[in-house]
């Protein structure tokens, strides 16, 4: 007996290839009560419901939702690109947009693009191509004309940590000039006054606005107070590391007695490099970091930090998405939310005290 390739045998016998007829068939039942069994089980009688269940198990029939889509004009799918999973406050952003798509009967499929500009924008076509009803966008600082191409394919999308577009888009940000403010104000009331603020690239919107907002509260506090500026290739623990050394490398006379950081990965690099010099934190130099990330409260000492509302963040921005999606009047508007001060270890004190 000769076996018959698998490629070449009838589609229903293939694993996952089975149809709702074969389903049908197997169970002895009408295709609408496979339907019914899928969509609407409440309603079918419990053994019937045991016998459709047990056949769909016996053939490894998989839905087909991209048909189901096509055919109803109504997708019950989003996608959500964001830039690093690795940001805590961006794993805290997609729980508040998964929860808001659950409320609202929607499935919610995350891609990561790894601060990867071709990720971001293959994974913006991909979920184009699958049809899914909407997206979310956490991007990377840069053009987003893949976003406008899938919006001008009729899906909408909506822009997280990042500003809409005024009359065609929603987006979702925080105060990042405010959230420097916050971070600058903090160190200056501790009697902090040779401050410096590390981050970059300075090309990058929010680390931009964050210095623009410490800019803003040194000038306020007047004379008497500095702000030098370091920009840094990179935002990353190892990159603090670095920065952390060249501070300690410093004459005393020039060091700064308190660090602005535009992120928590690289003050606790800062912290560990200054640690290990046997600089203290924060009796010698204070330092606050910018994120809230989740790692910033276990560092060896604690770091005070900026953070924004990531969850209620992706609540919102999911909300947007579905109302644009429901249709009827929708305003596209940014939505634009306070940061919040978390004071620990890292500037407990009062350096005048």
């Amino acid at each position: 007996m000769v076996d018959t390739p698998l490629s070449d045998r009838p589609a229903s016998t293939q694993p996952g290839a089975a149809s709702m007829s074969d389903v049908a068939r197997r169970a002895g039942v009408a295709l609408g009560t496979v339907s019914n069994v899928l969509n609407r089980p409440s309603i079918v009688a419990p053994a019937t419901r045991a016998r459709v269940l047990a056949a769909i198990d016996e053939l490894g029939f998989v839905r087909n939702n991209l048909a189901r889509t096509l055919a109803n004009g109504r997708a019950d799918t989003l996608g959500f690109v964001i830039v690093d999973i690795g940001n805590s406050l961006f794993v805290d952003i997609a729980r508040g947009a998964q929860a808001a798509s659950a409320e609202a009967g929607m499935k919610l499929l995350l891609a990561n693009s790894d601060v990867n500009f071709e990720s971001q924008n293959d994974f913006l076509d991909w979920f184009d191509e699958a049809r899914v009803g909407g997206v979310l966008l956490a991007p990377l600082d840069g053009p987003l004309e893949a976003a406008q191409r899938v919006r001008n394919h009729g899906r909408p999308v909506v822009t997280v940590n990042w500003p809409g577009n005024p009359g065609h888009s929603c987006g979702v940000t925080v105060d990042e000039e405010h959230g420097g403010y916050l971070a600058a104000t903090h160190l200056l009331e501790r009697g902090r006054t040779r401050l410096i603020f590390a981050g970059g690239p300075l090309s990058l919107h929010a680390v931009a606005e964050r210095l623009s907002g410490a800019r803003r509260a040194v000038a306020e506090w007047g004379s008497g107070t500095r702000l030098e500026v370091a920009e840094t290739a990179r935002l990353t623990i190892r990159t603090g590391r670095e920065f952390g050394k060249e501070i300690a490398a410093r004459k005393l006379s020039e060091r700064p007695d308190a660090i602005v950081s535009a992120a928590d990965a690289l003050a606790a690099g800062c912290v560990q490099a200054l640690v290990a010099e046997r600089i203290r934190v924060p009796e010698d130099i204070a330092i606050i970091g910018y994120d809230n990330n989740h790692f910033a409260a276990d560092s060896i000492i604690p770091i005070s930090t900026v953070g924004q509302p990531g969850h209620e963040m992706g609540r919102i921005a999911a909300g947007l998405l579905l109302e644009e999606i429901a249709g009827g009047a929708h305003e596209h508007r940014t939505v634009t939310l306070a940061p919040e001060l978390f004071e620990r270890a890292s500037t407990a004190g009062d350096a005048r005290g």
